[in-house]
């Protein structure tokens, strides 16, 4: 999301997790609150399918081109292996 920073939020790289098909998404924003009940809503086009979603992890950053960054980074193949290797741990 672009625009002004919301008082008070963060931009933040977020991962949720689909009930529906059990897969991951991951996303950045500058207001996450927002953002999540946008995707449980059905209102963003790439998950309107795969609602509910649950917040498996979040990050915060000083900048959005901080997150952008880091969430290129998670959709890359060595991103992707160090998150799955992360949640098996837990």
């Amino acid at each position: 999301m672009s625009g002004p920073q919301a008082r008070g939020s963060k931009p933040v790289v977020y991962i949720l997790h689909s009930a529906k098909d059990n897969r991951t998404y991951v996303g950045s924003t500058n207001d996450f609150k927002t953002r999540l009940k946008l995707h449980n809503s059905g209102r963003v086009k790439s998950t309107k399918h795969r609602t509910p979603f649950k917040v498996l992890f979040t990050e915060e950053f000083k900048t959005i081109q901080e997150t952008k960054k880091r969430e290129l980074y998670y959709k890359s193949g060595a991103g992707r292996r160090n998150l799955r290797d992360f949640f098996e741990k837990l």
